[in-house]
C-alpha cells in the first residue's frame, strides 16, 4: 500500500515538473496601449485622483486599464476607476 502512494506521489511530481515550462510567455512588445504610461488623455480625465496614472495600461484580457500601487510591501496592479469608483474599461466589440 505505501509502495503504491510512494509511486503515485513520485509520477505526479515528474508530470509536474514536465509541465511546468509549458506555459507560454510574451515575447514581443505586443500593443502599445498595453504598455505602461501609454494612456489616452480621456481616461486620465475620468481617473480618480491618487492613482498613479503614469504606471497605467490597458490589460488585454480584461480590456480595462490598471495601475501599478506601491505598497510598503510590494507593489500591485489595481484596476483605475472613475471618481464614482467603476474600473475603466474600453468598450467591447459585439
Amino acid at each position: 500500500m505505501r509502495v503504491l502512494m510512494l509511486k503515485q506521489k513520485i509520477m505526479f511530481a515528474v508530470a509536474l515538473s514536465l509541465t511546468a515550462g509549458c506555459a507560454i510567455q510574451p515575447t514581443g512588445s505586443g500593443d502599445s496601449a498595453d504598455q505602461p504610461g501609454n494612456v489616452p488623455e480621456a481616461v486620465i480625465a475620468m481617473a480618480a485622483p491618487d492613482q498613479d496614472v503614469a504606471t497605467a495600461r490597458l490589460v488585454p484580457e480584461d480590456g480595462c486599464y490598471w495601475y501599478e500601487h506601491s505598497g510598503p510591501v510590494e507593489t500591485t496592479l489595481l484596476p483605475l476607476r472613475t471618481v464614482n469608483g467603476n474600473p475603466i474599461c474600453v468598450a467591447r466589440e459585439a
